[in-house]
């Protein structure tokens, strides 16, 4: 039985035998896209690149085997999500132990038998997709949809160290919804909540590039991941964000600054070096959007890092 193609999924095989893969493909590419490495060390680079669902790895592969292969993906944070399927001419009980132990979610032995390698991969796409599902509803906000705060917080340290890495400048927004709590006193919580809903939804608009990510980082406050972006990026972005959310055209009559809702927005971009931290990116972002509040609110600042030494109380939200 063949199961239709699942468009967001990706299988990697991994095997030194070039009939081996050709088998393999053969097998499961009506279930998934299908891409391949002949070494363990080209797999492990591919998958970090493609993020696929699901590895087939061949146990018994010159130089790096698979279980050294299995032991990188496991710790390395972006890949251990991927589900590994040990294949091997090892049949014996002990040899599927100790594919289990070494933290593969099953076993295929050779010679490969197609129903079952069908069966096999199609239930553990099932699966990958109901565990995406549900870590999907665990790391977003209930009320605006966007991810939450413990999820930015560990996308933040993961890019941090990925743009470190590869030396590129890693972009930061804090966004602030001006004035918030008179429109909560006249419209009541209600309507507060669906206007946090409409801006939440602005802001997700422009976080479209890969990468990018929209968060709540905490009442009327968000934040955005900005992969790759440099001061002058931030510049256009943080204008565009502005008018972006005051075309929503939300009235506010109560507020000072304008007849409807507003936001301010602080931006910092960084070219990490060894000894900063993603902390002090946020500390930034954080100085610069209590700088977008003192000049006047419904504007966005950015700031270089180290140009703000301390923050003041912020100016009264009301």
């Amino acid at each position: 039985m063949s199961a239709a193609p699942q468009a967001d999924s990706t299988i990697l095989i991994i095997d030194d035998n070039a009939d081996t893969i050709r088998l393999l493909s053969a097998m499961v590419r009506g279930q998934a896209r299908v891409l391949f490495a002949t070494s363990g060390a080209a797999g492990i680079d591919i998958a970090r690149l493609q993020r696929p669902q699901l590895i087939l790895l061949d146990v018994e592969m010159a130089g790096m085997d698979g279980f050294a292969v299995c032991d990188v993906i496991r710790r390395d944070p972006v890949l251990r999500s991927s589900a590994i399927i040990f294949v091997t001419a090892q049949s014996t009980p002990e040899a599927e132990i100790a594919c289990l132990d070494a933290g593969a979610v099953d076993f295929i032995p050779k010679p490969l038998n197609a129903a079952v390698v069908q069966a096999r991969v199609r239930t553990h796409l099932r699966l990958q997709a109901a565990l995406a599902t549900l870590d999907g509803l665990a790391h977003q906000d209930g009320m605006t949809g966007l991810f939450n705060r413990r999820h930015f917080d560990n996308q933040l340290a993961t890019e941090f160290a990925r743009h470190r890495r590869h030396r590129m400048p890693l972009g930061l927004a804090l966004v602030d919804v001006d004035h918030f709590k008179l429109y909560n006193d006249r419209y009541g919580h209600q309507q507060g909540d669906v206007c946090l809903q409409q801006v939440a939804g602005a802001i997700r608009e422009g976080a479209r590039r890969p990468g990018e990510l929209a968060a709540r980082y905490g009442g009327e406050e968000f934040v955005v991941l900005l992969p790759n972006t440099d001061h002058d990026g931030l510049l256009t972005y943080g204008d565009w964000l502005c008018r972006r959310i005051a075309a929503l055209n939300i009235a506010h009559p109560t507020a000072p600054t304008a007849p409807f809702v507003t936001a301010s927005v602080g931006l910092c971009s960084v070219l990490p070096e060894e000894g900063d931290t993603a902390e002090a990116l946020l500390h930034t972002a954080d100085m610069a959007l209590y700088e977008a509040k003192r000049a006047g609110r419904n504007r966005s600042v950015v700031v270089r890092p180290g140009a703000a030494a301390g923050r003041a109380a912020d100016p009264a939200d009301v």
